[in-house]
């Protein structure tokens, strides 16, 4: 089915300023819908002004539909739906008393030109099954009144007005209206408006009374009702708010209502948000508890780090002394993940920060007898925690072995060389080489055999944990050097 923008572009010659005046009202008519108990259709005016065309739709919720199937990107020819036409032409609202009938339905049909300035762009088929039709009650007749109303504003080119920024809060109609005078008085509250208010503590009745001081009366002692809210309630403002007392949280949306130039009272959306600001308030406290905790863990393996350094520092047994070291590193590479998290706000990392934190660590811990040079290409994206923590692991044991084992002084000059990490994310996988210049791996070398405890943890970490696949081998470019390949399962 085709846009809106795809409609007018193809179609006709209305231009950018016109459009968004269109996409502006589209967005927001759901409530003429809801109120009118209609069906709307919006309709372009053709480049060569043989017709219109259909450009888009909205059913009613309030409502059943008179249109079983989309008809956007459909024609209509001049002079079959003369509704149409007199509207485009007059500038006017045109409405027949006899229905049309569409598959045994009848349906009653209203058009509405759409004004931008002193030209009619559009106009809105408003279409109305009346085999839903019955006696009206008190909540459609103050629904229609409110949609006649808004239908005026659309043709002088009041409504919709602009600077609104619609949230996913936004109430509709079916949440709770209210509708006042030009005084702010209360001549209409629908029972879900009403069952609202009384969440917030009112115990009398909406209707008759000043919405600004039943308003102020019910939010917490001592909150003042500033202008926003004084304008917002008494529908002088096209705003939205939030108010809150010890009971309750309501989302409040006010629509001024204008006829001839004056104003005529408002029509005030509101939903109530208690329950959804409850749930937000519980998931901040736990994001704040769960970073809290990662950033006591980060402090306890800082703890642990130092501790195991002050105890190389007495060990006068070479062995002893790297053993700790290596410890150390271990430690602090997780330690890394943890402080990476306490600074997000959720259990996902982006784990390129955390590599180049590893890789750096790694290249400052050899600085004593090998000179080495870390570097990145690629990037590793965000991860969940719980493969970042043992990645970062594999990462140091890896990159420390290179250290360890790789490079030789070279030219009579300290031992040197270069590390390189690459990453690259694929659907539902992590690549990644772990690639130095040293001299490379020894023949016949098999990883399950070598004693080497690091490799025997990162063995364990990228098989048994991580579920992926582990390769040692030398450089595939050719250049001398060995080259390490990860390839595990990540999500998307």
């Amino acid at each position: 089915m085709p846009s809106l923008s795809d409609v007018a572009r193809n179609h006709t010659t209305l231009d950018q300023a016109d459009l968004d005046r269109l996409q502006l009202l589209v967005s927001d008519w759901q409530m003429l819908a809801d109120l009118s108990f209609a069906d709307l259709v919006l309709w372009l005016p053709d480049t060569e002004g043989l017709g219109f065309w259909a450009g888009a739709q909205m059913r009613p919720t309030t409502g059943p539909t008179a249109y079983l199937d989309d008809i956007v990107g459909s024609f209509i020819p001049r002079g079959r739906r003369h509704l149409l036409d007199q509207a485009y032409d007059g500038g006017r609202i045109c409405r027949e008393g006899d229905p049309e009938w569409r598959d045994d339905v009848p349906v009653r049909v209203e058009t509405i030109p759409v004004r931008r300035g002193s030209r009619v762009i559009a106009v809105i088929a408003r279409n109305t099954n009346l085999l839903g039709v019955r006696t009206p009650s008190r909540l459609e007749i103050a629904y229609l009144q409110s949609a006649t109303d808004l239908a005026r504003m659309i043709t002088d080119g009041i409504f919709p007005y602009g600077g609104e920024r619609l949230l996913s809060t936004t109430p509709r109609v079916g949440d709770g209206c209210i509708r006042v005078d030009r005084h702010g008085m209360v001549t209409f509250a629908s029972p879900n408006a009403l069952s609202a208010y009384r969440r917030m503590g009112l115990v009398t009745d909406l209707v008759g009374s000043r919405l600004k001081d039943v308003t102020a009366d019910l939010l917490q002692s001592g909150h003042k009702v500033d202008d926003v809210l004084a304008s917002v309630v008494t529908g002088r403002a096209a705003k939205e708010i939030e108010i809150e007392n010890s009971d309750a949280t309501l989302f409040l949306r006010a629509i001024p209502l204008r006829a001839d130039g004056q104003h005529v009272g408002a029509l005030i959306l509101l939903r109530d948000v208690t329950e959804l600001r409850s749930r937000e308030r519980e998931l901040v406290t736990k994001e704040a508890t769960i970073r809290e905790i990662h950033h006591r863990v980060k402090n306890n393996l800082q703890t642990v780090a130092a501790l195991l350094r002050m105890q190389a520092r007495r060990i006068t047994v070479p062995e002893g002394q790297a053993a700790l070291a290596e410890a150390v590193r271990r430690v602090g590479s997780i330690a890394i993940v943890h402080e990476t998290l306490s600074e997000s706000f959720d259990e996902h990392v982006d784990f390129d920060d955390v590599a180049d934190r590893v890789a750096a660590m790694v290249a400052d811990v050899s600085t004593v007898a090998t000179a080495v040079e870390t570097r990145r290409s690629g990037s590793f994206g965000v991860l969940d925690s719980e493969i970042a923590t043992p990645l970062a692991m594999v990462l140091t044991e890896l990159m420390q072995n290179s250290v360890e084992h790789a490079f030789g002084a070279r030219d009579g000059g300290a031992a040197s060389g270069t590390i390189e990490l690459t990453a690259e994310r694929s659907v539902g996988r992590l690549h990644v080489d772990v690639i130095d210049d040293g001299s490379g791996l020894p023949a016949n070398f098999d990883s399950e055999l070598s004693g080497n405890l690091g490799l025997s943890i990162v063995r364990t970490l990228v098989i048994g944990e991580l579920d992926g696949t582990l390769v040692f081998g030398n450089r595939h470019d050719g250049h001398p050097g060995a080259q390490v390949t990860l390839d595990i399962p990540v999500k998307d």
